[in-house]
């Protein structure tokens, strides 16, 4: 074995047996040099196999540091992960499930928005053509960044309503989500920094990161509770995160919704170490029950916290208007907004404005999530009665999303494939992390009524999971 082997295996067991605990620092490589009586090169190349390996990672300008280490809980298995920070590079599956759910022929249970049945288009139409027509001549001035103020102020007054201090001048409106969530990662960031993420995250998030060119630090989360807070402390304390990325409500694609507890942990965390987050919130009004749990936002002392919302979910993909409560970063989030799309829709604002105004939307939410919670136990008992024994599904509240662990001998890409040669898109695992850990999961919309097509579609995937995980049996 070579030295520089036998020196990265001693700090390997050092490491595993707490010698060297997480963010603490190694001996600079002079200092081991003398420590070992070895050479720079020996020395080099032996921290540079452990840093391969996931056990420490490189600090420009400030040596090396342990990773924090802890266990990812999927199901019931239990499975070690460093915590390595990587650049991010979407796989070309990502872009194909995105396509195939456009296609009118596939039954879309990839699909990331609720069947389109449940929105109130008529009346969205009607207030279309009511703010269209009522439009005046310098709407295009009055309306640019930071968006239209009545839309500003209604939005405003729901987070007053559900015990939220937010005002007016707060809030930037956005076209869609998408673009307030990247606004203001692009606002806390420059190109390389690191930024941590959910474990698995939504599929934008990776997007982003890379577009941006940053570096994704990947934080594991529980089924049931969420973001693993434990982790997150560590890896503010021993790496130099810039920004951090988190949905707490009905989270995408797990489902789980964090405890009011645990929000308010996260906040303070982000306090303490003083680090920008980016609350992705656009699954809260989708909640289970009469009340809704306030964001981490409320628990923010030192706006540090940017929350950014959607009607996407609720009341119109194809609207594509959101927002961002951005507070004392309101003015740079417009600044950016103008360097990129000068603004949202002014016909779209307007006709929003106008719907809040003149229609219930509290009443269109009501229904919306009596029927969205019905349908999700609906898919959820049908496929209980059709996946396999071993397969785990996480049974989550609120939101529209189901997560799925597979028996581990059925790789999602097979299983992708052959379901799209019955017209069935399910979201492979794989398509929300870095890496292939979760090659053995996938996420399904619950959205749509279990009508005959969906049963059946539903039935054909049980067939074809225990088709693969049979023939993978077979095969060893």
């Amino acid at each position: 074995m070579k030295k520089s082997q036998v020196l990265a295996e001693k700090l390997k067991n050092q490491i595993e047996h707490n010698i060297w605990l997480s963010g603490e620092k190694l001996p600079s490589i002079r200092n081991a040099c003398k420590r070992y009586k070895l050479s720079i090169e020996t020395v080099l190349q032996a921290y540079q196999q452990l840093e391969a390996a996931g056990y420490i990672y490189a600090k420009p300008k400030s040596g090396y540091f342990v990773l924090p280490r802890r266990n990812v809980l999927t199901g019931n298995e239990s499975n070690s992960k460093a915590i390595t920070p990587y650049s991010v590079r979407i796989s070309d599956l990502l872009y194909d499930v995105l396509q195939k759910a456009k296609d009118p022929s596939i039954i879309p249970l990839s699909s990331a928005f609720p069947d389109p049945s449940l929105f109130p288009h008529q009346a969205l139409s009607r207030s279309l053509a009511s703010a269209s027509r009522q439009m005046p001549d310098n709407s295009m001035l009055t309306n640019l960044p930071p968006g239209n103020q009545t839309l500003r102020r209604q939005i405003a007054q729901r987070y007053q309503v559900n015990g939220l201090n937010v005002l007016p001048d707060d809030i930037v409106i956005t076209s869609g989500a998408m673009e307030a969530l990247s606004l203001c990662l692009q606002s806390c960031t420059e190109p390389g920094d690191l930024v941590a993420i959910e474990y698995p995250a939504f599929y934008g998030v990776l997007q982003t990161i890379e577009r941006l060119n940053l570096t994704a630090v990947e934080i594991p989360t529980d089924p049931e509770t969420g973001i693993d807070l434990d982790v997150l402390s560590s890896v503010f304390s021993s790496m130099d995160i810039k920004a951090c990325w988190f949905m707490t409500a009905a989270q995408n694609p797990v489902g789980y919704s964090m405890s009011s507890e645990n929000k308010q942990r996260l906040a303070q965390l982000v306090n303490h170490h003083n680090v920008p987050m980016i609350e992705d919130d656009v699954y809260r009004e989708l909640f289970v029950g009469s009340d809704s749990s306030l964001p981490a936002k409320a628990y923010d002392k030192k706006e540090n916290i940017l929350l950014c919302g959607s009607f996407s979910k609720s009341l119109s993909p194809g609207f594509r208007i959101g927002w961002v409560v951005a507070g004392q970063q309101a003015l740079k989030i417009q600044r950016l907004q103008h360097l990129a799309t000068l603004s949202s829709s002014i016909p779209i604002q307007l006709a929003l404005s106008h719907y809040l105004t003149y229609y219930s939307y509290d009443n269109h939410l009501k229904k919306l999530r009596k029927v969205l919670h019905e349908r999700k136990q609906n898919h959820i008992s049908l496929l209980t009665d059709c996946l396999p024994s071993d397969t785990v599904i996480h049974q989550t509240q609120g939101g529209y999303f189901i997560w799925i662990e597979l028996p581990k001998n059925v790789c999602v890409e097979a299983l992708y494939d052959k379901a799209l040669e019955h017209n069935i898109s399910v979201a492979p695992g794989i398509i929300f992390s870095g890496d292939k850990r979760f090659n053995h999961h996938i996420r399904l919309n619950s959205s749509y009524a279990c009508d005959d097509k969906i049963t059946q579609a539903i039935k054909t995937l049980g067939e074809l999971v225990s088709e693969l995980s049979n023939d993978k049996r077979e095969s060893v």
